[in-house]
């Protein structure tokens, strides 16, 4: 695990070692070069893979030319995000303890052609490894969750975490959103491992996040502009 704490969002990126090769999902902001921390921690050929496009999730996309992607979001890897430079900087800078002498004004949101596009249930085989990809749109539209049935391992991106979970920006959809936490809290997870905050999570805690977008659904509020909504160690802004 490789966190960043000194920014408002502490993303979580995780380095998943195999026989042949390693996998690491998420690579952060791209402020500090997360290469420099993922060669103390293997000498092994390393392929990117992010939850989903976001700045704090491919920052570092930079420094690994052999990354995959879902091809739902293709096109914010070719100019198509549709947040500006300025908006994403603002919110890169936001609450955030930069290093001395960094200018954001030189902050990139990364972009690049995939050197495989992934599908929902399409394994990657890192060597002794096997990571599955669920499909998990929501949070964004081809947000992936990944899943180490061996190890009983999941990692959740951003579709859940503890604390505030969005789901208003325009390219969100909170109706996917309960199909895909439908399709993860039913896994047998022996740890959840998400990309935001604190690591402190059961995987009880997504059946607990499923049965309240259940009820949202059921008073006819999951939808954009309904309101945010908290349940004590989480809470969902839509």
């Amino acid at each position: 695990m490789i966190s960043e704490y000194r920014h408002w969002e502490e993303t979580h990126c995780f380095l998943l070692n195999g026989k042949k090769r390693s996998l690491l999902i998420d690579t952060g902001l791209g402020i500090c070069d997360i290469s420099e921390e993922v060669k103390k921690l293997t000498d092994k050929p390393v392929t990117a893979v992010a939850t989903h496009i976001h700045w704090d999730h491919i920052g570092g996309h930079k420094h690994y030319p052999d990354f995959y992607a879902h091809e739902a979001e293709l096109d914010w890897l070719s100019g198509g995000f549709p947040l500006t430079m300025d908006t994403i900087r603002g919110m890169v800078v936001d609450r955030c303890a930069l290093p001395e002498g960094y200018d954001v004004g030189t902050y990139e949101f990364f972009q690049g052609m995939p050197t495989r596009i992934v599908e929902d249930n399409d394994v990657i085989d890192i060597g002794g490894r096997a990571i599955e990809i669920l499909h998990t749109p929501g949070h964004s539209p081809g947000h992936m969750c990944f899943w180490e049935k061996e190890r009983g391992y999941l990692f959740t991106g951003d579709l859940a975490y503890k604390d505030m979970l969005f789901a208003y920006y325009p390219s969100t959809d909170p109706e996917a959103y309960l199909k895909s936490l439908e399709k993860i809290s039913v896994l047998p997870a022996k740890r959840v491992f998400p990309a935001h905050h604190s690591l402190d999570m059961s995987p009880e805690i997504l059946i607990r996040m499923r049965d309240a977008f259940r009820h949202l659904k059921q008073e006819e509020k999951l939808h954009h502009g309904s309101g945010t909504f908290h349940y004590g160690d989480w809470a969902v802004w839509l």
